[in-house]
This record gives C-alpha cells, sequence and structure tokens, in this order.
C-alpha cells in the first residue's frame, strides 16, 4: 500500500473556476490527514496526449502515494473509471490512455479494478464531473487505507487503453521523430532522446539539419539555451533527457510552424 498522506493530482481542469477546490474538498472530507500535491491543471482542455505525457514525466518525481489524473473528454460515456496498481503505488483516473505511460515508468501495471463501488463515490454522480464524484472521493479513501480490490472488480491490465507510442525512428542516419510537447515559451520537446541519438551518432557537438512541411534548417547541438545567440534557433537535451528544438528568447514553435504531435526528421550535416 501507498504512504496514506499523499496524493497527487493532475488534470485539465484550469484555475479560474471552482473545480479544483471542490475536488481538494472531497478529499478533505474522506481523508484529512492526506497531503495533495498539485502537478497541474493547465492540461490544455480534453488533451489526453499532452496529460499522458506530463503525467510521465512528472511520476519518477513524485512521492510513493496516490497519483490522481484526470484529462477526461469522454466523461459519462462508456470509459471504465480505474485504479492502477504499479508497484508501491496507485493510479487513479479514467481509463482512456490518461494512465499507463506513467504506470509504464513506474515499472508496469500489477493489478488493476474498476472503480464501481458506491460506497466510495459520492451519493449523487453527475454525469460532467467524475473528477469530484468518482475519481477524488477513490483516491482518498485509498489514502485512507482502503484496498484498491474494494473498489470494484478486477480488470485485466491487457485490456486498458493505451495510447500508441509517439513517433520515433532511425533509418541510414536519418531520425524521424514526434513533438510532444510544445510548452508556453514555444520549445518543442521532442520524442529523440540522448541515449536514441548517441546510438545513431549524434550529440553535442554536431550540427544537424532539421527538416519540416516548412524546408530544412541547420541548427547546432549544444547544450543550453545561452550557448547561441539571441533569436538564434538550437537544439539541445532538456531535462527530461529529451531532444527540444529551441530558440534562444523566441519560439520554436513558430519558427518551424511544428506543434505537438507534428513530425519532422534530423539529421547530421
Amino acid at each position: 500500500m501507498p504512504d496514506s498522506t499523499w496524493i497527487t493530482f493532475l488534470t485539465d481542469y484550469g484555475l479560474e473556476n471552482k473545480f479544483i477546490g471542490v475536488c481538494h474538498g472531497v478529499i478533505a472530507r474522506i481523508a484529512p490527514a492526506a497531503r495533495v500535491l498539485d502537478i497541474t491543471h493547465l492540461v490544455p482542455r480534453g488533451d489526453v496526449p499532452h496529460g499522458a505525457e506530463v503525467f510521465r514525466q512528472a511520476v519518477p518525481y513524485l512521492p510513493v502515494g496516490v497519483h490522481l489524473a484526470v484529462v477526461d473528454p469522454g466523461v459519462g460515456t462508456g470509459r471504465k473509471p480505474v485504479v492502477l496498481v504499479a508497484g508501491d503505488h496507485l493510479i487513479v483516473g479514467p481509463d482512456n490512455g490518461m494512465l499507463l505511460r506513467a504506470a509504464d515508468e513506474l515499472g508496469g501495471v500489477d493489478a488493476a479494478y474498476e472503480l464501481a463501488d458506491p460506497r466510495y463515490r459520492l451519493s449523487d454522480i453527475s454525469t460532467t464531473f467524475h473528477g469530484r464524484d468518482i475519481f477524488s472521493p477513490a483516491a482518498a479513501h485509498l489514502a485512507a487505507g482502503v484496498a484498491p480490490s474494494a473498489m470494484g472488480p478486477p480488470i485485466d491490465p491487457a485490456g486498458l487503453v493505451r495510447l500508441p507510442d509517439p513517433v520515433r525512428s532511425v533509418d541510414s542516419g536519418v531520425f524521424r521523430g514526434e513533438v510532444l510537447i510544445e510548452d508556453r515559451f514555444g520549445n518543442l520537446q521532442t520524442s529523440l532522446d540522448s541515449a536514441f541519438l548517441r546510438e545513431g551518432g549524434v550529440g553535442i557537438g554536431h550540427t544537424v539539419a532539421v527538416a519540416t512541411a516548412r524546408g530544412s534548417r541547420e541548427l547546432p547541438f549544444v547544450e543550453t539555451f545561452g550557448s547561441v545567440g539571441e533569436g538564434e534557433a538550437l537544439v539541445h537535451i532538456d531535462s527530461a533527457d529529451r531532444l527540444a528544438l529551441a530558440v534562444n528568447l523566441g519560439s520554436a514553435a513558430d519558427l518551424f510552424g511544428l506543434h505537438e504531435r507534428d513530425t519532422f526528421t534530423l539529421r547530421a550535416v
């Protein structure tokens, strides 16, 4: 069982409304000793792939506990609410692809259960706010010591919804990658990591040609933004060990015309 004091929380609910506070309130009424750590509530609305990638990259740094992740454009439909057991961690959320990348980071799913027992939900279930009515109560009860198996019937982990793997390949020295996350600065994190690039013979100190629908640009592969002049483009390895396209004090998204889930090619020159 996880440490009963921690619930981590990630959503696309935003900050300009009552939704996060209400979920915190539900948790506090059920498990007043639990501490809630907010990862982010600014996932673009309904963007499951973005949320899943943020969750995947955050979870290795989170305390052992219950991880509540709700980006749920299918709320009120037939998608299942679930709890996944991943080693000492529990992951709560909709079975829509949000959860498995994070579970993989924690060693994979050992068991899964549907959140079906009415004892661990609110008494009235809305069709549009399962974060309040199903997921937050379940996370709180789990943090308070209720066993995952008490939540509802077991689910075969092989049947859980998995998002397609991001595009990542190399052929004859040409890498093909996908933009995973476009941040608020216009930096573009990609699916290529340092080990994959190194195995293909590319690393810091090289010049690389990055090709997009707008054409090809030759860029230095450097350590950080300040390794080039203001307004100059670069590639570097970011804090998540992913290759990122960036512009020092500018926007790579604007320069390259790339956004999340767009693809590109890269080769050493």
